[in-house]
């Protein structure tokens, strides 16, 4: 019980901090603040709460695994891990965790352990093995997958989700994910699609950096499009629609990984990331990762200069002069971008990091690499268009074609309109 009352505090604190990021941080196109949006329907409640209101019985009988961490937990602040483990009739064997480790604090290689509180083994998808193996499975009737994306392709958690769908059902096992929201929001799709002969740990599926697919939605596609097989339950939400943002759910935000502290952040991750493989450090090892970048090589007054004459909607720059903590430039003095995100209905994040990239070229095009943006990217095409000095409206422009292709496709696996 005091363990639950724990993660019920944790969970008011973190929907406080996420109330705040709503209210001050994210515009509404009028000029008015947006909020928090508790309507009729109620907040939304995610897979898990709706596995608890079914009294858990599409999983009576099975030995379950569970593929989780920080982020997974109920209404009531409740880790699943714990839920499951309490769940009459079940029998939690295993617990699976992604990049980051189950509590996603560690921002390197994570070893197995074991969980204090249910002395479960926890297998590591980001040590040894990014895929569960068949000794892993074994006892074992079904895998669980509750964690919460943060909607970009390259964010390894939806990689982590599809190696342990293929590994289910090469082990004849079912694969359950109980479902959270894009906090990016269901709609905008954005950014290149992924070329075809670049899928990776950080690119899976030929699809854009912003999908504005459910994790379940991504399940299901996965499974159909890429021909997994797998036996598939998706728990869907209620009270989650594809217009909402996470601010307006009503669930409190807790951070997936280390950097992506705040909704702002995570809104600007996409376009933000990016830039790092080209020389510029993005914040980490800071109070404010992807809100601040730079290096030491950048003039921040010509910079910020540079971009606010471009009159970008839904952003500013202003100056900004740091130290990081981490690599790159790690304990090195660096200059740059502070970025004040003001209308996040506006703002498109992959044409803000071209917008950057291409100023970044043109001032500085001796200590910005462009081309090693690809890693992330998986786009030839957009990169070697950049490094050639093509607008990056024209740029944005050209993925049209891909975007609605895309688009059509991905209604087919669509839970919630």
């Amino acid at each position: 019980m005091f363990r639950y009352r724990s993660h019920a505090i944790l969970l008011l604190a973190c929907t406080l901090a996420v109330s705040f990021d709503a209210a001050c941080e994210l515009a509404a196109p009028s000029g008015h603040q947006e909020r928090l949006s508790y309507t009729a329907r109620g907040p939304t409640r995610t897979g898990i709460d709706v596995l608890e209101q079914e009294n858990f019985a599409s999983l009576r009988g099975k030995r379950l695994g569970l593929v989780t961490n920080q982020t997974g937990v109920d209404s009531l602040g409740r880790r699943t891990i714990d839920v499951l483990a309490h769940a009459p009739g079940v029998r939690l064997m295993a617990l699976f965790s992604p990049e980051h480790g189950i509590s996603g604090k560690v921002d390197e290689t994570v070893e197995d352990s074991r969980d204090p509180a249910t002395h479960l083994p926890i297998y590591s998808l980001f040590g040894k093995t990014r895929r569960p193996t068949p000794e892993m499975l074994q006892d074992l009737d079904a895998l669980v997958f509750d964690v919460q994306d943060a909607g970009v392709r390259f964010y390894t958690y939806i990689t982590t989700m599809a190696y342990c769908m293929e590994a289910a059902a090469q082990g004849h096992r079912s694969f359950i994910v109980l479902d959270r929201p894009d906090p990016l929001g269901g709609e905008v799709i954005e950014g290149p699609m992924l070329d075809r002969d670049r899928t990776s740990f950080v690119g899976y599926f030929p699809m854009p950096v912003r999908y504005a697919m459910t994790l379940g939605e991504l399940a299901r596609m996965f499974n159909a499009e890429n021909k997994i097989g797998a036996d598939l339950r998706v728990v869907a939400m209620k009270n989650w629609r594809r217009g909402e943002t996470y601010g307006r759910t009503g669930l409190g935000w807790i951070p997936p990984s280390p950097n992506l502290r705040t909704l702002k952040a995570t809104f600007l991750y996409p376009g933000i990331e990016i830039l790092q493989a080209a020389g510029v450090s993005v914040g980490r090892g800071t109070q404010a990762p992807f809100e601040i970048l730079g290096a030491p090589w950048i003039h921040a007054a010509e910079l910020a200069s540079a971009l606010n004459a471009r009159r970008l909607p839904g952003v500013s720059f202003a100056p900004a002069k740091f130290t990081p903590r981490e690599a790159p430039y790690k304990d090195e003095h660096c200059e740059g971008l502070r970025i004040d995100l003001s209308d996040s209905n506006a703002f498109r994040s992959m044409r803000i990091g071209f917008e950057i990239a291409d100023v970044l070229n043109r001032l500085y095009p001796q200590q910005f690499h462009a081309e090693k943006m690809i890693a992330l990217l998986g786009s030839s095409s957009a990169v070697e268009r950049l490094s050639h000095g093509d607008a990056p409206a024209q740029i944005v422009a050209g993925w049209s074609s891909g975007l609605a292709q895309f688009g059509q496709m991905r209604e087919k696996y669509f839970l919630y309109r």
